[in-house]
């Protein structure tokens, strides 16, 4: 069973513990508690790439990670060999959205570059799914009140749109632990794109590793037809300045046996008395 390490950031009490909890225990927890470094692990079963094909089972290793700044120089320690990061961010907090492209992009990119993960390695990318939490809050009269007193606005599907082109993430699902909306969609969609893109990436390599053998032989082909060509314009070249060379030796020769046959006769003339 092949492991996937999954490394969670985003800032502070956005709801990244409580997306773990969620999805690992199906349970939402009422208490906040500010995460340090913590660990889940859990088994996820995707669909056969075919029709015929039988699921394909992966163990998934979640790290959560804290958000608060004074973790920023032990937090980068989790990222080396991470096959996919979580980016969240709240909807209620426009600032939070902020900070995925101040912070949290730039902190993965200058620290994951140097052990980075098999996809980043093999396409070049970095594996980031945005993820926004507390989707239920839209519906909360209670929250949409609070937003409006600090004269805020829940972010909209254009600023996430922005954000996701500018930073180039693979893709953004929206989800609420509290009532389970999109949990398990933000782990599988990200799991089965990541080993989509390697399959893919992995079939390619194969197709071209075949290339070179037939390359090699058309272009030995194309060079040898290249070369006869080449060797039957130059006997044709030659060819035809001989040609002139030979017509004018053949003139030269002509004129040469007419004086000599003219002089042969001036000598046998008999002289009759």
């Amino acid at each position: 069973m092949r492991s996937i390490k999954c490394v969670v950031v985003g800032d502070g009490a956005v709801g990244k513990t409580s997306l773990l909890i969620s999805y690992t225990t199906n349970t939402f927890p009422r208490e906040y508690i500010p995460t340090v470094f913590d660990n889940y692990s859990t088994t996820i079963r995707l669909p056969g790439a075919q029709k015929d094909e039988e699921p394909q089972l992966y163990k998934l290793n979640l790290w959560d990670t804290a958000g608060q700044e004074e973790y920023d120089r032990l937090r980068p320690l989790s990222y080396p060999q991470t096959d996919i990061f979580l980016v969240c961010f709240s909807i209620s907090e426009p600032c939070s959205l902020k900070n995925v492209v101040d912070k949290w992009y730039p902190e993965i990119v200058q620290n994951s570059s140097t052990e980075s993960s098999e996809f980043h390695q093999k396409l070049g990318r970095y594996p980031i799914f945005l993820v926004g939490t507390k989707a239920d809050l839209r519906d909360d009269a209670e929250q949409s009140r609070r937003v409006q007193e600090v004269n805020a606005q829940f972010v909209t599907p254009e600023q996430v749109e922005e954000v996701v082109k500018q930073c180039g993430f693979m893709g953004y699902v929206e989800c609420s632990a509290a009532t389970q909306t999109g949990v398990r969609d933000v782990f599988e969609k990200s799991v089965s794109s990541i080993v989509g893109e390697l399959e893919k990436a992995s079939q390619v390599q194969k197709d071209a590793s075949a290339v070179p053998v037939a390359s090699r032989g058309n272009k030995s082909t194309a060079e040898t037809t290249q070369q006869q060509d080449h060797t039957e314009n130059r006997r044709d070249k030659n060819n035809s300045a001989n040609k002139p060379v030979h017509r004018a030796n053949t003139a030269r020769n002509d004129k040469n046996s007419t004086k000599f046959v003219n002089k042969m006769k001036k000598k046998s003339k008999c002289v009759i008395l």
